[in-house]
């Protein structure tokens, strides 16, 4: 399934998922379940346990830029 440019956060529009990157707390939670949400359950496992702190800076200037956040691993 293709996803549209600029919704990464359940298909939100890009304003709405840019607030919810720049708070620490729900930017983790859902960086954390769009992840499982994807099958991809090692990389949820380790934005449970490092995303909270460097993966969340990256997360949040690649979501005002790109409107995406990061994919760290494919796996």
């Amino acid at each position: 399934m293709a996803k549209a440019k600029g919704k990464d956060y359940f298909g939100l529009g890009r304003v709405v998922s840019i607030i919810l990157a720049i708070i620490p707390i729900t930017a983790w939670i859902c960086g954390l379940i769009t992840r499982v949400k994807e099958g991809k359950i090692v990389a949820a496992v380790v934005r449970f346990f490092f995303g909270f702190n460097i993966v969340w800076l990256i997360d949040l200037v690649l979501m005002i830029v790109n409107g995406r956040i990061m994919r760290l691993l494919n796996v």
